[in-house]
């Protein structure tokens, strides 16, 4: 069975949180937090597999959905949960306004790959990408807070 996360059903998020991260403080907020998506695969009590992302609006008027973790345990693989957490995922974004999605996997993750190209997935056409990470320091001053240069102009 496929459980959608939810303020009702936080502690399946809980549940798969603890058993994919090893941690579960967190799920309480994210279902609270617009635009996040989650499901988790459940036989009886054992969690089986779980995705998660973001519905993201963007400037031109356009939703996009992000799915950012697709999980399922090596013991569960090859009996389609993989494919019924995608399938659930891309509806839930579709039924909030998402257009596209938009995920990034390992070049070697054959698996995923063909997963995801048996369910119409193309190849970005960007060419060749680099992730990159930050670790971003606390902010006191609150969001867009931030002071422009004042010594800049566009001129």
């Amino acid at each position: 069975m496929i459980v959608r996360a939810s303020s009702a059903a936080v502690d399946v998020l809980q549940q798969a949180t603890r058993r994919f991260t090893g941690l579960a403080s967190g799920a309480a907020a994210f279902v609270r937090s617009p635009g996040t998506i989650a499901f988790i695969a459940v036989n009886g009590q054992e969690v089986q597999g779980w995705c998660w992302g973001y519905v993201l609006a963007r400037p031109d008027g356009n939703s996009m959905l992000y799915l950012h973790n697709l999980e399922v345990l090596e013991s569960c693989r090859g009996q389609g949960i993989g494919r019924g957490l995608l399938r659930s995922f891309m509806e839930a974004g579709a039924q909030l306004g998402a257009r596209k999605m938009f995920l990034i996997t390992g070049e070697d993750n054959l698996a995923a790959r063909r997963l995801y190209e048996s369910m119409g997935a193309g190849l970005a056409t960007q060419g060749p990408t680099v992730n990159y990470w930050f670790s971003l320091p606390p902010n006191t001053s609150g969001p867009g807070n931030a002071s422009p240069d004042k010594g800049s102009t566009c001129e």
